[in-house]
């Protein structure tokens, strides 16, 4: 494929956390783009793994980014041009369980890439990811921008408000823009993503994976949090701006090293309910019952993004509407599960090419 202008042909590309859901998705969609890929993540513990489905047979490095001495050992090793920092603990009520651990994941784990990626001296540019979670959250109507104030309520979302300061920091510290291209050569940006789904997610305690293992098994899916307001959209809508902003940074365009939004129009803005309520009508098989829990931990009813930042400068916006993300989604699902089909590559393939007729700007 010729998209994002062949910058990732034959570039080392470093992903950490390429086991997971997005990262697996994006080391296929790297791999299709022409990249020498490696991955650093710890071992997938979801059965299905997507990753595995894709048999992808990039090289990888099975390790935790709270493991200093091996990450700095892949880094001097592989000696990466671009860095997509996926790595994480991404779970709210997880965060609740194991509170240290997801601060040292989100916090400290990225600062060691971050260092690793300057001892090696190779990395040009630095995409990390963070969430839409990472801003102080008033549960109002209107999307929070990227200057709003940072925040957090769980240990997740706190976590990662964190890691932005830290990652700030860097770029203050070590990366200053004004010092480019003279006593350094690197660009860190953030990007913030809201709810995603696609194909191959089996994590737990996530709605769309919830459902679908239900699906599979006919019985019920429980679902908690029915009137709960999210961001939804397909994993490839944020993914497309994280390499759109790779290609910037690698260009060496640094007024791309900042904070991003990438979230969806207003109609990719609803209610767990009528998420659910699409899904069932996009396969009949998906049964739900909403029974919620009074003692469950605290989590956001209500966030938005503004991406207004994104779709003027970088030209990315969402290709799929709502209701064509469903439609994709389930479509995935019910292929496997009847079939045994992976069409994660058909997925990229009709995303670039709708993508292009949308004017999506670098792609």
């Amino acid at each position: 494929m010729d998209a994002f202008g062949n910058i990732y042909r034959g570039k080392r590309v470093l992903v950490t956390g390429h086991t997971g859901f997005k990262g697996s998705w994006l080391a296929l969609w790297l791999k299709e783009l022409g990249a020498e890929m490696m991955g650093y993540s710890l071992p997938c513990t979801t059965v299905p793994s997507h990753l595995d489905l894709l048999k992808l047979g990039t090289r990888e490095v099975l390790g935790d980014i709270l493991d200093t001495e091996l990450l700095e050992k892949t880094f001097a090793d592989f000696q990466p041009e671009i860095v997509f920092h996926l790595a994480a603990q991404p779970l709210v009520r997880e965060s609740y369980r194991i509170p240290a651990l997801t601060f040292s994941t989100n916090v400290t784990g990225s600062v060691n890439v971050y260092e690793a990626a300057r001892k090696a001296g190779s990395t040009k540019a630095v995409v990390s990811i963070t969430t839409d979670k990472v801003y102080h959250n008033n549960e109002w109507e209107w999307g929070y921008r990227e200057g709003d104030r940072f925040g957090g309520y769980d240990p997740y979302s706190a976590s990662k408000a964190c890691a932005e300061i830290a990652t700030a920091s860097y770029r203050d510290s070590f990366w200053n823009l004004s010092e480019f291209g003279k006593s350094h050569g690197t660009l860190l940006c953030t990007a913030r993503a809201g709810n995603v789904v696609g194909g191959g997610d089996w994590a737990a305690d996530r709605l769309i994976p919830d459902l679908m293992r239900a699906a599979a098994t006919g019985a019920a899916a429980s679902i908690r949090n029915p009137n709960s307001t999210r961001p939804w959209q397909h994993v490839l809508e944020p993914l497309c701006g994280y390499l759109l902003l790779g290609r910037r940074l690698l260009e060496g365009k640094k007024e791309f090293a900042e904070g991003w939004n990438l979230g969806p129009d207003e109609d990719g803005v609803v209610p767990v309910r009528e998420v659910v309520a699409r899904m069932e009508s996009a396969w009949d098989k998906i049964k739900v019952e909403f029974t919620p829990d009074p003692n469950a931990p605290h989590e956001a009813r209500l966030l938005k993004l503004d991406c207004a930042k994104a779709k003027s400068r970088l030209g990315w916006k969402p290709v799929w509407n709502g209701l064509e993300t469903v439609e994709v989604t389930a479509s995935w699902y019910r292929a496997f599960i009847e079939s045994g089909k992976v069409n994660s590559c058909a997925d990229i393939e009709r995303y670039v090419r709708e993508a292009r007729a949308a004017g999506i700007g670098g792609i």
